[in-house]
């Protein structure tokens, strides 16, 4: 949940409803249901044709499933180098203007101040490596996740004359290409479903193969069991906070027309809209969008240096950090739309070889899920993992 919640599940909606309508909203959670069986089906192979460092680490992913599983290794490199810029985009530069314009639209604080605090506050978790991500990660995903839902519940019950409306908007506006009202203007289906599939893509990475990376560091040796509890991660992400921060623009911009005129882009519109709740709008949306995104450059920073090592090996993981602090100061300084569009491109450039990975293990896929289909399960029937003789030493 630490990389998979993040500015998508704030900025994201409202960056899908100010291009796309608020029927990208409705597209958006569709994304979540069916995204549902690709992480579980994305993770078990990760899972399942993981190796073992000399040294015990877990080593797994999407390049290994690619590499073991169909002995592409060829297709192992070309997602891992995909996935080590795709971090740049969606775990890097946006969560950190996310976080910059956000703090700056809301209080007069400098642009340059807040990117040198963020850059400097991460470059000192990151050097601690993954135990240090990992105890920032386990304090920091409770609480912001029941924070930001709780606040988010409130809000809605502030908006419940509403909300039936804007449920109403919401599904009407997936299908008709007329302007709906109430502060909105028209936009086609196919705007909407772009956006909608695009952001919830953005939202819960199900088909991107990012989860397996960290799924295969788990001890378990039952690639079920961690398929299982990765997918939930999906459920917990989109169709749930997403939704809900949807629900919450929406129904505000009904009661408040004037917001969507003039809002000029998704973070201008999440401000407008949680500002509209006297008190406890601005803090609920400052402080879950700092801890979203900040956990999500810690859980992406790993994911992205895991994709690296296994090109260039343990040797590459100090520039691999030197360019994760530059890439956070410089993407909180640049044009919030130009930093999406390039998310969204390596994004979908990422997930086309996981997906021919899965597609091409399907049948992988069925036969462990029957394999580990009773209720207990015998520690000898569980995947013996192989242990790689320098496996840290990079492919390339």
């Amino acid at each position: 949940l630490s990389s998979t919640i993040g500015t998508g599940n704030i900025i994201g909606v409202g960056t899908a409803i100010a291009m796309g309508g608020p029927g990208s909203v409705f597209w958006m959670w569709m994304t979540g249901i069916f995204g549902i069986a690709t992480k579980y089906a994305e993770t078990l192979i990760g899972v399942k044709y993981r190796v073992k460092s000399e040294n015990g680490t877990m080593i797994g992913g999407a390049m290994y499933a690619l590499d073991r599983g169909l002995n592409a290794k060829w297709a192992g490199i070309l997602f891992s180098s995909l996935a080590a810029l795709c971090a740049f985009g969606i775990g890097c530069t946006v969560q950190a203007n996310a976080v910059v314009a956000n703090i700056t639209t809301n209080f007069s604080v400098s642009p340059v101040i807040v990117a040198v605090v963020l850059s400097v506050i991460v470059a000192l978790v990151i050097i601690g490596g993954i135990q240090s991500i990992t105890k920032v990660s386990e304090k920091l995903v409770p609480f912001m996740a029941a924070f930001y839902v709780l606040g988010c519940l409130v809000i809605l019950i502030m908006n419940r004359d509403v909300l039936g409306q804007a449920i109403g908007v919401i599904v009407s506006s997936a299908f008709t290409t007329k302007a709906v009202g109430g502060g909105f203007v028209g936009s086609t289906v196919a705007t909407a479903c772009r956006y909608g599939f695009a952001r919830g893509l953005f939202s819960n990475e199900s088909g991107m193969g990012s989860a397996p990376l960290v799924a295969s560091a788990a001890q378990t040796r039952n690639p079920k069991k961690q398929a299982l509890v990765s997918m939930t991660g999906t459920f917990w992400d989109t169709v749930v906070i997403c939704l809900m921060t949807g629900l919450v623009l929406v129904s505000s911009i009904i009661k408040h027309p004037s917001i969507d005129g003039l809002s000029g882009n998704g973070s201008e519109l999440t401000s407008l809209a949680f500002g509209m709740i006297p008190y406890i709008g601005v803090p609920i949306l400052v402080v879950g969008l700092i801890t979203f995104a900040f956990s999500t450059i810690l859980g992406w920073y790993y994911y992205g240096e895991r994709c690296a090592v296994y090109l260039f090996g343990e040797k590459v993981i100090m520039l691999y950090k030197i360019l994760w602090v530059i890439g956070i100061f410089v993407g909180s300084l640049v044009e919030l739309n130009l930093i999406w569009d390039l998310a969204d491109l390596l994004n979908g450039l990422m997930a086309i070889p996981n997906i021919v990975a899965v597609l091409l293990l399907s049948n992988v896929i069925a036969a462990e899920t029957k394999k580990y289909s009773g209720t207990h399960i015998n520690d000898k029937d569980e995947t013996e993992i192989p242990v790689l003789k320098n496996a840290n030493k990079g492919v390339l």
